[in-house]
């Protein structure tokens, strides 16, 4: 019997052991992710930028800068055509391939949402740390998102596209913040459409028009183009909300009132009372941070708009809007008008009473020589 007690108890305790790990492990590895994704820092200008060579057949046009460090030989340029800077063996591509390092070796690190993963082709993939050995594509992935959502993909050793694969970013996420750290090589079919940034440790191929809407970054490779586009994400930069506007003016009841509460951030901040209430009769636009209408009731109100744009933290501001009572109708004493007369009206009024004052004078006169 107190063999069956002490087994009870050690199953209870192993049961409570499992129970306790589970609560203090995270639920989603998304959480681990920084805000603005992967931080690339000085390789951020980067459209490709590799260690060994950049070689190009046919016409690539690539926007964004080109970076070598620590060789650097590049041929096919022209043809080829770069928007934007060469940075060949010098100090600038040297601190860029370090920020690179630095970044691939943070996205490496991050703990996976989902492990074990091949080819892509057919998912739809929310936002998250997505791991695999050999990552491959051989059709169209999909990935579904705001504008701050980001996604990292971890291949342990290659990342291969098949001919005419592409990838699907919807909901208003963008290529910004698809990262893609690579162990070894990473090489992308013809005609291939790919979003995202590519962090490879070794070589990176594009083969003939292939189309990137993010970035080839090699560590210690060479990137290898034919006839490819390649265009650096803009526009991805993050900021957390921050209020600029001063506190909302006094109301009066009966009478329209707006007052604009102005926040910066990147995306656009939205608006909403989180805390006590408007005034009756006003309203939040959560767009456009306007609070307007017209008060009903006299008082004090103190309440909290939360302005929040995706990007922690979003930022609470308390304001107290005090509605003063309407004036009573007796009290508006309408001002008193006198008529337009015009400018000349007195100096001819006074002549016109001086000839008929020497009129009198004149009939008088006569009067008194007939007498």
């Amino acid at each position: 019997m107190a063999k069956s007690k002490h087994a009870r108890i050690t199953i209870l305790a192993a049961a409570l052991g499992v129970a306790l790990a589970a609560i203090a492990a995270p639920t989603s590895a998304s959480a681990a992710i920084p805000d603005g994704g992967i931080d690339l820092r000085t390789a951020t200008p980067y459209g490709v930028l590799a260690a060994a060579t950049v070689t190009n057949t046919g016409t690539t046009t690539i926007t964004g800068d080109l970076g070598l460090s620590p060789n650097s030989a590049v041929t096919g340029f022209p043809p080829g055509i770069l928007n934007g800077v060469f940075h060949l063996a010098d100090a600038v591509a040297l601190g860029a391939k370090n920020d690179l390092t630095t970044a691939y070796n943070q996205a490496a690190g991050l703990p996976p949402t989902t492990s074990g993963l091949g080819d892509l082709v057919g998912l739809t993939l929310v936002p998250g740390v997505y791991s695999g050995d050999a990552l491959s594509l051989s059709g169209t992935l999909r990935l579904e998102g705001t504008a701050t959502s980001v996604w990292v993909f971890q291949a342990a050793s290659t990342l291969i596209t098949a001919s005419a694969s592409n990838i699907v970013i919807t909901g208003g996420a963008t290529g910004c913040n698809v990262f893609w750290q690579v162990g070894s090589s990473a090489t992308f079919g013809t005609g291939t459409a790919f979003a995202g940034t590519v962090m490879a440790a070794e070589d990176i191929t594009a083969t003939t028009g292939a189309t990137f809407a993010g970035r080839l970054l090699a560590l210690n490779g060479a990137v290898t183009l034919d006839t490819n586009v390649i265009t650096r994400p803009s526009g991805c930069e993050v900021a957390s909300p921050a209020v600029t506007s001063p506190a909302p003016t006094d109301a009066t009841v009966g009478t329209p009132y707006s007052f604009t509460v102005v926040a910066t951030g990147t995306p656009t901040p939205t608006y909403s009372i989180t805390a006590g209430a408007l005034p009756a009769g006003l309203s939040l636009d959560s767009v456009t941070g306007v609070i307007s209408g017209t008060p009903t009731t006299a008082g004090t109100a103190t309440f909290t708009v939360t302005a929040a744009n995706g990007v922690t933290p979003a930022v609470d501001s308390v304001y107290t809007i005090t509605t003063a009572a309407a004036l009573p109708a007796a009290a508006i004493t309408p001002t008193a008008t006198l008529p337009d007369t015009g400018a000349e009206a007195l100096p001819m009024a006074a002549l016109g009473a001086a000839f008929a004052l020497v009129g009198v004078a004149m009939i008088t006169r006569r009067r008194a020589r007939r007498h």
